[in-house]
């Protein structure tokens, strides 16, 4: 039998509180294509993973009321998503290695 006490109460989330994260999605977006505005060099990448990490991280807790769960689980939720921040950026960073060995439209040569 369940305790009564560990029971999941439901909870309603304020209109007023998701129209709020709605417009701040809104403008989070404004600002990831005004940010293409700017040539920032290698910062572009950098920004454009932040901002797309605190849209998803506002999806997921008001959205799906991540944010009225156990805290662990927004704890969890927002290390993952820093760290594939990290491994995407860390990842970009490695190919600007590449970079000069690429011609436009030539195909690589073989090498025996």
């Amino acid at each position: 039998m369940s305790d009564a006490s560990n029971t999941h109460k439901p909870h309603v989330v304020d209109a007023k509180i998701l129209i709020g994260v709605w417009f701040g999605l809104l403008f989070l977006t404004f600002v990831t294509v005004a940010a293409t505005w700017i040539d920032l060099g290698a910062l572009n990448i950098w920004l454009a993973l932040g901002i797309a990490t605190v849209k998803a991280s506002l999806v997921a807790a008001y959205f799906m009321h991540l944010r009225y769960d156990k805290p662990f689980n927004t704890l969890v939720l927002i290390a993952a998503l820093v760290f594939l921040m990290l491994f995407i950026g860390i990842l970009l960073l490695d190919t600007g290695q590449y970079a000069g060995d690429i011609i436009k439209g030539a195909a690589p040569a073989l090498s025996y």
